[in-house]
């Protein structure tokens, strides 16, 4: 996607988040908190412990010295011994139940231990946007908000392109639905041809997002009979991704592709089973809500933040590293995601 770049990095107590927008429309939106386990974050680099082998899974489980154990496929022409010892780097962060992956580096020794953080949020910036200086204070936290609001979106009209999108993951796949309006006096197959185009290049951009992965099929506009244009757009649209496999467009108009995982999805992180924020994550909104409120009311003498004990318990030691201006009071009272910043 070409445009003016833009990079946003906010540090919150707590989590550190960082976005990248490109000609107005966000691409990237990365997450990282404090609770995190290091040793399970993309890049990380390990002594780990092999503590199952699974010869249907053709891996085994390796112990990283925190969390649940990472799987380890099979090493192309190696073996894995239960207890081996061996250093090894994270290629993809847990996602829905499941553990790291990582690949083996070579043998290792001693106890499992963290040997190399992976890079934190500003160097995963520095990677993708460059040398382009990354905007922070209360421009950052806006832009990370509406990012994450647009990553977790299940629908987007793109009323330009007369583009309704509808984007969803299940436990098999992710299931893109692309429809668009018809455009009077203009040829049907030009029309079908340009919704497929921009609805792909925007379905490409909400999938990475979102740090999506696995199986992905795109429900097209028309049957099929556009075939070679399909391709070609949906070729070009995932063009930074050098590990996308293709397969050949349906005569329904479904195309299939795969990409690899990397980061942990957007909802999973902030998420609890049933798809309601963990209170972890009500309470670092309810940090950011009172970082922006601090960044903008310089005059208030004190901002006092109200929300459920649970959230209180949580965001007390967060709000305590914001100032002396910062307070927090738990009001029994107050249902989860329901809390309110007050002048006092």
């Amino acid at each position: 996607m070409s445009g003016t770049v833009e990079v946003f990095l906010d540090e919150t107590p707590g989590e550190t988040r960082g976005a990248v927008s490109r000609g107005g429309r966000y691409t990237h939106l990365l997450i990282q908190r404090e609770t995190d386990a290091p040793q399970h974050r993309l890049g990380a680099r390990s002594v780990g412990r092999v503590t199952e082998i699974n010869p249907g899974l053709r891996g085994g489980f390796v112990d990283l010295g925190a969390g649940p154990p990472a799987f380890l496929p099979f090493p192309r022409n190696q073996r894995l011994a239960q207890g081996e010892r061996l250093e090894a780097t994270v290629v993809a962060e847990p996602r829905a139940g499941k553990g790291a992956v990582v690949r083996r580096d070579g043998p290792g020794e001693g106890t499992p231990r963290l040997l190399a953080p992976g890079p934190n949020v500003a160097e995963h910036l520095r990677a993708i946007a460059g040398d382009v200086t990354p905007i922070t204070g209360m421009a950052a936290v806006d832009a990370v908000i509406e990012a994450e609001e647009e990553a977790l979106a299940a629908r987007h009209v793109f009323a330009a392109h007369g583009i309704d999108l509808a984007i969803e993951r299940t436990r098999a796949l992710v299931a893109v639905d692309i429809d668009h309006a018809p455009v009077a006096g203009r040829d049907p197959k030009q029309v079908r041809a340009a919704a497929n185009r921009e609805g792909v290049r925007e379905a490409a951009r909400l999938i990475g997002l979102r740090r999506w992965g696995g199986l992905v099929v795109f429900d097209l506009v028309g049957d099929g009979q556009d075939a070679t244009a399909a391709d070609k757009a949906a070729r070009a649209a995932f063009a930074d991704e050098p590990q996308a496999v293709f397969g050949p467009i349906s005569r329904f108009g479904l195309l299939q592709m795969s990409l690899p995982w990397r980061l942990t999805p957007i909802e999973d992180i902030l998420y609890d089973v049933g798809r309601r924020p963990s209170v972890e994550t009500e309470a670092l909104r309810l940090a950011r809500a009172l970082r922006r409120r601090l960044l903008s009311d310089t005059r208030s003498p004190r901002l006092t933040v109200w929300c459920a004990p649970d959230e209180a318990a949580l965001l007390t030691p967060l709000a305590a590293r914001l100032g002396p201006r910062a307070a927090v009071r738990p009001d029994p009272a107050a249902p989860r995601g329901a809390g309110r910043i007050e002048e006092s």
